[in-house]
């Protein structure tokens, strides 16, 4: 008689247990839906905007992903790109740091800043949710105050004039041209970070070791991960994806913003969500998330060139979110997945 625990599952159920496959699916959906009921959406100029569009989100919602499959939130993780783009426009335009150094100094601040929200979180066993909460509003006051007491405002504006954002703009606001495509430097940052994060998680011990944090942390600290070393990793990651963000909007217009990525944070959750990462760690895909970002990208940018209202948006998200909850509940049981 044959073991049933040694049964083969067939090539179909294999794929659907994919977590990223059901995002996959949606966003062909979305975006045949659009290319059908709005010409403009799949036109050269469309298409390079709902890339960008869903660019910046991705980077962080890949990240965030990361973080989610070790068991943890980051709800600072918005508020860090608008941080760090004012860091540097204070240091390079009030007091005069070369350029290059300001956006340096900066990653070290959001590394900084990560490293303690993980330090917190470990030290103490209190929620990342609460601690990250923490941070989110102590960044948005410093940012606000900050801001105004040196400007007057909630913008920081003149760093285009520095004379070395041409050369930093280089690396962080240049396209490639394909005919009639432009492609943007942050759907070029989009593609570099998934294809990273992607990799780590299925190829390397790395990833093996966030997937073992996320599914069961005393179990995985049992059999030798350094689960320490790896979720301070998880959290110093989400705040230089914050960084990274940060600098795209920065030498994209030359200014920033103080109110720059403050409540982007559960977008990057629901996105991370959609592309099937469970919310109580162990399971999930980068590549999901990044697809999950594209389908807000390309829904939100749908919806301006149909001529309907915007704020079915945040509809579609809500209806989006709980959709993903309830096929990842699904896909997960089905993998026998702790929930």
């Amino acid at each position: 008689m044959a073991d049933e625990r040694i049964g083969r599952s067939s090539v179909f159920t294999v794929v659907l247990r994919r977590p990223e496959v059901g995002a996959g699916i949606a966003a062909i959906t979305v975006c045949l839906f659009f290319a059908i009921i709005t010409p403009t959406f799949s036109s050269p100029a469309g298409i390079s905007t709902w890339l960008e569009s869903s660019s910046t989100i991705g980077i962080m919602a890949v990240a965030v992903s990361l973080l989610m499959i070790g068991g943890h939130f980051d709800l600072s993780a918005g508020v860090m790109t608008g941080t760090t783009a004012l860091f540097v426009g204070i240091l390079a335009g009030t007091y005069g740091v070369n350029l290059w150094v300001a956006v340096l100094l900066a990653l070290l601040l959001a590394l900084t800043i990560g490293a303690l929200n993980g330090f917190l979180v470990l030290r103490t066993g209190l929620p990342s949710f609460i601690v990250t909460l923490g941070t989110f509003f102590i960044l948005q006051g410093a940012n606000l105050a900050v801001t105004k007491m040196l400007t007057g405002t909630v913008a920081l504006s003149g760093t285009g004039n520095l004379p070395q954002f041409g050369q930093v703009r280089t690396l962080f606001g240049s396209e490639l041209v394909f005919g009639s495509l432009t492609i943007k430097a942050p759907v070029i940052w989009f593609l570099l970070v998934t294809a990273i994060a992607t990799y780590v998680l299925q190829r390397t011990r790395l990833g093996n070791h966030i997937f073992a944090v996320g599914g069961n942390r005393d179990a995985a600290r049992g059999v030798g991960v350094r689960d320490v070393r790896t979720l301070l990793g998880l959290f110093m990651t989400t705040a230089g994806a914050g960084w990274l963000v940060g600098m795209l909007s920065l030498f994209k217009v030359g200014t920033a913003q103080a109110t720059t990525g403050v409540g982007q944070e559960f977008i990057y959750i629901i996105c991370a969500v959609v592309g099937g990462c469970l919310l109580t760690g162990g399971f999930g895909s980068a590549l999901g998330a990044a697809l999950g970002a594209l389908i807000y990208g390309m829904t939100y940018q749908g919806i301006v060139y149909a001529g309907w209202d915007n704020n079915w948006l945040k509809s579609f998200l809500g209806v989006m979110l709980l959709a993903a909850v309830l096929v990842n509940w699904s896909v997960a049981k089905k993998a026998g997945v702790r929930q």
